[in-house]
């Protein structure tokens, strides 16, 4: 059978900020089928499309860079691609770009080093510069994941103060590690800042790959 593979950069927007990474996952599903694209499903007794994410976004975060590579058995032009998915999508979802990619290319998972969030502060943060530095000049941030104990700081590649939005809210740029093995989220930046979290909007800027 032949297979082609195409890589979709999308956006997840306000209306599903609080649909978890499987329901936005499912939703593509849906919207790949309502498009009546030709998805390579896979075999055994609960066949599924060949869709694979580049990387989990946490719940209440939005984000412009997500991206999926899909398997398709049948080749179309991606502008055509791009087009059916858009009319197909459901609030909340925007497809970016469509492009096929080589077949033997990696995963996505693999490929991941790092990712940039930027968090806006809804309520005043008077010492968030001063915080950002005392907590990037730390040797480590022990917290618990899970129910277990990693250390923060080495997932913490770098920050950046951003100029306030529209409603003069405080704004900053944070690199966090995305690896498989070590990946950074930035929710635990915020607590660790000692900011609540819900007085927050934190949105995906961009993923970096090998």
């Amino acid at each position: 059978m032949e297979k082609w593979r195409y890589r979709i950069k999308f956006a997840k927007t306000e209306p599903m900020r609080y649909t978890g990474n499987l329901d936005v996952q499912r939703a593509l599903e849906r919207t790949f089928r309502r498009a009546r694209l030709p998805l390579l499903y896979s075999r055994g007794f609960n066949p599924r499309p060949r869709i694979n994410l580049a990387s989990a976004l946490p719940l209440g975060i939005t984000s412009q860079e997500e991206i999926a590579d899909v398997l398709f058995d049948e080749k179309i032009d991606e502008i055509e691609v791009e087009e059916e998915l858009n009319e197909a999508c459901p609030p909340g979802l925007k497809i970016l770009k469509v492009e096929i990619i080589d077949l033997q290319a990696e995963i996505l998972q693999t490929q991941l080093l790092h990712a940039e969030y930027s968090i806006t502060f809804l309520e005043e943060f008077s010492r968030l510069t001063e915080a950002l530095k005392n907590l990037f000049a730390q040797q480590e941030i022990i917290r618990v994941r899970r129910g277990k104990k990693f250390d923060l700081r080495p997932l913490m590649i770098e920050w950046e103060e951003l100029p306030a939005d529209q409603s003069n809210h405080q704004r900053i740029l944070v690199r966090l590690s995305a690896s498989q093995d070590a990946t950074g989220r930035p929710e635990e930046v915020v607590d660790a800042l000692g900011y609540p979290f819900q007085n927050t909007r934190i949105h995906r800027e961009h993923l970096f790959f090998r």
